[in-house]
């Protein structure tokens, strides 16, 4: 009984909703959106006026590249030689050139002057010294200064004479030396010197002199009495320092008075890197 007397009052209610529909009128709305008193709203487009299209022929010139006007800047080379004492570099030139906008065209017929080459600067390589010791040629070396373009220390060996010498050459014994120099003796033969030890060993020195006349002179008085007398250079090896420089070709420099080392020697030498 129940679910048919909901059925009823289902289609009751459809019913009187499509009659409120079709006879009601509710769905129509008379009058503005917009109150009394109140202005419109318009879009950006509805106020700002057309714009005319713009004709190919007055469209603004393109912007020049500011490439086109600037100077061109002179090529820079570098062309080192290597001459033994010398020293060839090519320095940058320093031409300017006017812009090409402004550049003048030559008359016809006429040639445009030559470009000059770079301007080549030479150098030289001295050596100086010898110092007598390592330090010595460092404070040369500070003293110079900016004068010059490259310096280096260097250490030579150095043979130094220091006379000459006459001698009997060393005999097998200790014994047989004394025995020679008894002889020397009855000979009338003074200054010799038996020696005990060293690089020669019971031989006999006779004499050391500075000149080589006067060593030569002893050496004939003892072999004419019948003794194998000789003689030989003193000569000892000592360490020698050298400071070489690199100059300007055209550079004049009293290196003694620079260098505070009045005894040194200027000798050109071969350039170093």
């Amino acid at each position: 009984m129940l679910p048919r007397l909901i059925f009823v009052l289902l289609v009751a209610l459809n019913i009187a909703v499509a009659a409120w529909l079709l006879f009601g009128g509710g769905g129509h709305f008379i009058g503005d959106v917009a109150d009394e008193g109140v202005p419109r709203l318009k879009l950006v487009a509805e106020t700002q006026p057309a714009t005319p299209a713009v004709p190919a022929s007055a469209a603004a010139p393109l912007p020049v590249s500011p490439m086109a006007s600037a100077p061109i800047p002179a090529s820079i080379t570098s062309s080192p030689s290597r001459v033994p004492g010398k020293l060839v570099v090519a320095t940058a030139s320093t031409t300017t050139r006017p812009p090409i906008g402004q550049q003048t065209p030559a008359p016809a017929g006429v040639l445009p002057p030559p470009i000059e080459p770079p301007q080549r600067r030479t150098f030289r390589c001295v050596a100086l010294g010898p110092f007598a010791s390592d330090v010595d040629s460092r404070a040369a070396r500070s003293a110079l200064g900016g004068l010059v373009i490259r310096s280096r220390t260097r250490q030579e060996t150095a043979s130094v004479s220091h006379g000459w010498r006459v001698f009997l050459p060393p005999m097998d014994s200790r014994e047989k030396a004394n025995d020679m120099a008894r002889r020397l003796q009855a000979k009338n033969v003074k200054d010799y010197f038996v020696v005990p030890a060293g690089p020669e060993p019971n031989s006999i020195a006779l004499g050391v002199f500075n000149a080589q006349e006067n060593a030569r002179k002893r050496r004939d008085e003892v072999v004419a009495l019948g003794f194998p007398a000789r003689m030989a250079e003193r000569v000892e090896t000592t360490p020698s320092y050298w400071l070489d420089v690199v100059v300007g070709d055209d550079a004049k420099v009293n290196w003694q008075a620079r260098a505070r080392a009045p005894k040194i020697q200027a000798r050109p030498t071969g350039c170093f890197q």
